[in-house]
C-alpha cells in the first residue's frame, strides 16, 4: 500500500543553497510558466524585489530560454532543468538545460533576422538583448545547457 503523502510530494528535489537553485520542470507550458514565476520568487528571497529592472530581464530570459526548451529540447519522460546562480554578487547566471543535444541554436552573433512574417524565431533575440552575456553548452551525460548572464552592476565583459 503506498502512502497518499508521499505520492503527492515532488518527483523533483529543489536545490537552494544560498547562492544557487536549480530545479527541474516538466517540458509543457505550464512548466515553462513556473520556472518564470519561481525564478521571480527566487530573486526575491536573494534580495532583487519582483518589478525590478534585474527581475524583469531575468523573467523574461528564463520564459524564453524555458520556451524554447519545451518546443525545441522536449525528449518525451524528460524534464528541462532551470538552475539560477551567484557566482559571485555582481552576476546573475541563468541556465536551462534540456535532454535534446542534436538540436542547438545558433551559436551568439549568428542569429541572423526572421522575416516579418515568420511567427516565430525572435526567442534568442530577445535573449541576446536581454543578457550581458549568453552561450550554449554541451550537458553531459546528454543535452545542451544554454546559459544567459546578468550583470547586476553595471555592463562587464567577463566570458562565460
Amino acid at each position: 500500500m503506498t502512502n497518499p503523502a508521499s505520492s503527492a510530494a515532488p518527483r523533483t528535489q529543489v536545490v537552494d543553497r544560498p547562492d544557487s537553485f536549480t530545479q527541474r520542470f516538466s517540458p509543457t507550458p505550464r512548466g515553462a510558466r513556473l520556472a518564470r514565476r519561481l525564478t521571480v520568487l527566487q530573486l526575491d528571497r536573494w534580495g532583487v524585489r519582483p518589478g525590478s529592472a534585474v527581475s524583469d530581464r531575468a523573467a523574461l530570459v528564463v520564459a524564453e530560454l524555458a520556451a524554447n526548451a519545451v518546443t525545441h529540447g522536449r525528449v518525451p519522460g524528460r524534464d528541462f532543468e532551470l538552475s539560477l546562480v551567484l557566482p559571485h554578487a555582481d552576476v546573475l547566471r541563468i541556465e536551462v538545460s534540456d535532454a535534446r543535444g542534436e538540436r542547438r541554436p545558433p551559436a551568439p552573433g549568428d542569429l541572423g533576422t526572421p522575416c516579418p512574417e515568420d511567427e516565430h524565431g525572435r526567442g534568442l533575440l530577445l535573449v541576446e538583448a536581454l543578457a550581458d552575456r549568453w552561450t550554449v553548452r554541451e550537458r553531459l551525460p546528454v543535452g545542451k545547457t544554454v546559459r544567459a548572464e546578468l550583470d547586476l552592476r553595471g555592463r562587464s565583459s567577463t566570458s562565460l
